[in-house]
């Protein structure tokens, strides 16, 4: 039998081969071991300004503290989260791009839009829950209406006639406006915005009769006078602002809270999830992060990767039907 002999320069190629595929492995879980080495980019999916955008710099901060390294906060707003979404999904998964999903393109997108640029469920890596919020409805000084019963007596008398502001469509601030337009038995116009701050703006300014807004930008103006709060989302009225009444105490079952996750594109290293958990976990259960959120009227809830997933699609099942009752839609 003859011995299959290959010259050395072929046998130095194929060696080199062998040994490079443990090589770059060996490399890459390194560099997920010391991650991170340098700045990370957090993509915040509505405008600067708002809620979302103040309370991600408080997690980005920590984050920053616990590593050494900067987390840049990069907004990219638009069809409410969905454009900041989709990026997070298409980013290189090294761990130098992750950012926030709402509650809005994971759990509402699904069932209002009719197609998306992304899988909501298997795009993206899960990491943690963040935080929830209820949302708090807001009027415009000039609307005669100074409760939610009488809020809802004016809408009937006048279907069609006054019109509510959200962040965009498929948020929470839309779906809490189709959820009182069922329960209550209203008509009235929804008009989606780029963000909750620009929908303020025209509140203010006497565009839109009233909104549906995160609880932190709603005080920012609801404090100071310059629009009117009618009610909280939430089940129970919030110990931030008590004197405010819950929807749920004239439409009992009302009951709609904003919640986010701390999220990256699907296929992120073992390693670095494991980092990312860890060190989201020590961000929000901090002692600071908690008192500062609390001044916003959030909460914060860590979750494992695992718990966050699960909770992610109980809560798609449990708004799926309520989107279907209102009849919104999103070709």
């Amino acid at each position: 039998m003859k011995r299959l002999i290959l010259p050395r320069r072929r046998v130095l190629v194929l060696s080199a081969g062998a040994l490079a595929a443990p090589m770059i492995a060996s490399g890459v879980a390194r560099a997920a071991d010391d991650w991170p080495n340098k700045p990370v980019r957090y993509i915040n999916v509505f405008p600067p300004g708002g809620p979302t955008d103040t309370l991600s710099r408080i997690v980005c901060n920590q984050l920053a503290e616990l590593t050494g390294q900067q987390f840049i906060v990069d907004n990219k707003s638009g069809s409410g989260g969905n454009v900041g979404t989709d990026a997070i999904a298409k980013a290189v998964p090294d761990g130098y791009t992750i950012g926030l999903y709402t509650i809005a393109s994971q759990s509402i997108a699904p069932t209002l839009y009719a197609k998306l640029p992304f899988n909501p469920r298997t795009d993206f890596t899960f990491v943690s829950t963040m935080w929830q919020l209820p949302n708090m409805l807001v009027v415009n000084l000039d609307l005669p209406a100074k409760s939610v019963p009488e809020l809802i007596e004016l809408l009937r008398k006048n279907p069609g006639k006054y019109s509510y502001g959200s962040a965009g469509s498929g948020t929470t601030l839309h779906l809490s406006g189709e959820l009182f337009k069922i329960m209550a038995k209203v008509d009235m116009v929804h008009v989606p915005y780029r963000g909750a701050a620009p929908a303020m703006q025209d509140l203010l300014a006497g565009q839109i009769h009233m909104i549906f807004d995160n609880i932190p930008g709603a005080l920012a103006q609801s404090r100071p006078g310059k629009v009117r709060p009618l009610g909280v989302t939430s089940a129970e009225r919030t110990p931030v602002v008590p004197d405010v009444p819950a929807i749920a105490e004239t439409l009992p079952g009302f009951d709609i809270n904003s919640w986010t996750t701390l999220t990256g594109p699907a296929k992120l290293p073992p390693e670095v999830i494991q980092r990312l958990s860890e060190l989201s976990k020590k961000a929000l259960e901090s002692d600071d992060l908690k008192a500062k959120f609390l001044d916003l009227a959030a909460t914060a809830i860590w979750r494992s990767p695992a718990d966050t997933l699960a909770y992610r699609d109980s809560e798609e099942a449990r708004l799926a039907p309520i989107i279907r009752a209102s009849g919104a839609r999103v070709d």
